[in-house]
């Protein structure tokens, strides 16, 4: 609607700036008309142009028609709400809510409110700006006087909104704006109304609350009258006079300590308590225990007394069994030993044979190995007899194992080989010359 608005509003405007236009082309042309009549003289001239002002007066008159329904339109917007105010009437009743709405333009005119939900603060914000537009840091806190004369900053919040049903009484009769005209003045007042009766130490602790539902219900109560809703009141922060609140700090010191004292003196009550219950405990346990182990021992003996009943036959029998066993020890080792004996005797028996016939072995071997030695010098005698030259080099062999040994002929020409040839001859007439002996005497030369 806003577009439709502007629309109506440029088509008026256009409408005007055309017939102007039109009305300054007309004049334009008759001064070039009367110029160019004063230049020529005499001579002919064509008709003059004349004057459109009929045309342009409709065209004027016609752009107001779009420009007043354009003024005629009026857009709410959101989060507002408005009421109209005649020239003729003044404040005429019902409330505007956001949309759009006709009004007669020239005669009425809507006045719009914020319908929102709004905040007065004092002291402190906790917002960089309060919604009054304030620095945070120019908010000053409320001052009371309290009932003992003493002067007390409260930091309080007020959450209203407008009721938009009565914006025409505030509107009549209500100076503007409401949030700076009458909103600070109610919440002061009922504020330093209140707090008087009571005392710092109640405002501060003990009925703080209670000083708060009272203080929001009485400004709830005056400014609903006027068409405002309060919705919540809240004491965000209570600023005592320095030397009270270093006073009151004291106080709570010692308080807080007495409190602590009276905690400790019960822990050490019920620590006594405890200690004296524990020992208590401590003694039935022992007598328990003590009449435990009576019973316990009686029991006992009586167990043993009853099991001796029992216990002697049976240990009479264990005494029997003991001797039966030593008896059966005895025969057992009587018999191991004769077996033992008997054992020896074969033992050595077969030690006497194992001898003999070692021993007739032994004598069967050097009979035959006697037997194979004979064999054997008699074969040697033999080959030595025909071969004489063989104990040359036998000799020979049996001097060093370094000699080398060469078979040379008889009739060689060296000075070695004559000398052991001629010594050879030598040997060989000495042994024809000697009687023959047994053959087994050769090799023992």
């Amino acid at each position: 609607m806003l577009f439709v608005k502007y629309l109506l509003m440029s088509a008026g405007i256009g409408m005007i700036l055309v017939a102007a236009g039109i009305l300054g082309y007309d004049l334009y042309l008759q001064i070039e008309y009367r110029r160019a009549g004063a230049t020529r003289g005499g001579a002919p001239l064509p008709a003059p142009p004349q004057l459109r002002w009929r045309t342009g007066l409709a065209l004027a008159l016609l752009a107001w028609a779009p420009m007043l329904l354009a003024l005629s339109l009026v857009v709410v917007p959101s989060g507002m709400a408005g009421v109209r105010v005649s020239q003729t009437q003044g404040t005429l009743p019902g409330t505007l809510y956001p949309g759009v709405h006709l009004v007669i333009p020239f005669a009425e005119n809507i006045s719009l409110f914020d319908t929102r939900d709004q905040l007065f603060t004092t002291g402190a914000a906790e917002d960089a700006n309060n919604k009054q537009g304030q620095p945070a840091s120019k908010l000053q806190p409320l001052n009371v006087q309290a009932k003992e004369g003493l002067t007390v900053g409260l930091a309080i919040t007020v959450r209203y909104r407008l009721d938009p049903r009565r914006l025409d009484f505030i509107q009549a009769h209500l100076p503007q704006p409401v949030e700076k005209e009458i909103v600070p003045a109610v919440v002061t007042s009922v504020w330093r109304d209140l707090v008087p009766s009571f005392t710092v130490r109640e405002v501060f602790a003990a009925k703080r609350e209670e000083v708060r539902k009272r203080a929001a219900d009485a400004i709830a109560r005056k400014l609903e009258a006027d068409g405002i809703m309060v919705k919540e009141v809240m004491l965000r922060d209570i600023q005592l006079p320095p030397e009270y609140a270093k006073g009151l700090e004291d106080l709570l010191l010692k308080e807080q300590e007495s409190d602590r004292m009276g905690v400790e003196t019960d822990i050490r009550q019920k620590q006594v308590r405890i200690s004296e219950l524990e020992a208590e405990a401590q003694k039935a346990q022992q007598v328990k225990q003590a009449e435990g182990q009576a019973q316990v021992r009686v029991l006992q003996a009586k167990a043993e007394a009853d099991a001796m009943q029992y216990t002697l036959p049976l240990k009479q029998k264990q005494i029997e069994q003991s001797r039966l066993e030593a008896e059966a020890r005895k025969e057992a080792t009587v018999k191991n030993a004769e077996a033992m004996a008997q054992a020896k005797v074969i033992d050595s028996k077969a030690e006497m044979e194992r001898r003999n016939l070692l021993a007739d072995a032994e004598a069967n071997r050097i009979r035959i190995t006697a037997a194979a030695d004979a064999e054997r010098m008699k074969s040697e005698a033999a080959i030595l007899k025909s071969n004489p030259l063989l104990i040359n080099k036998i000799v020979a062999e049996r001097l060093s194992d370094k000699l080398q040994i060469m078979m040379v002929p008889a009739d060689g020409k060296f000075f070695f080989a004559n000398d052991v040839l001629r010594s050879m001859n030598t040997a060989n007439h000495v042994s024809q010359a000697e009687p023959d002996g047994p053959p087994q005497d050769a090799p023992q030369r």
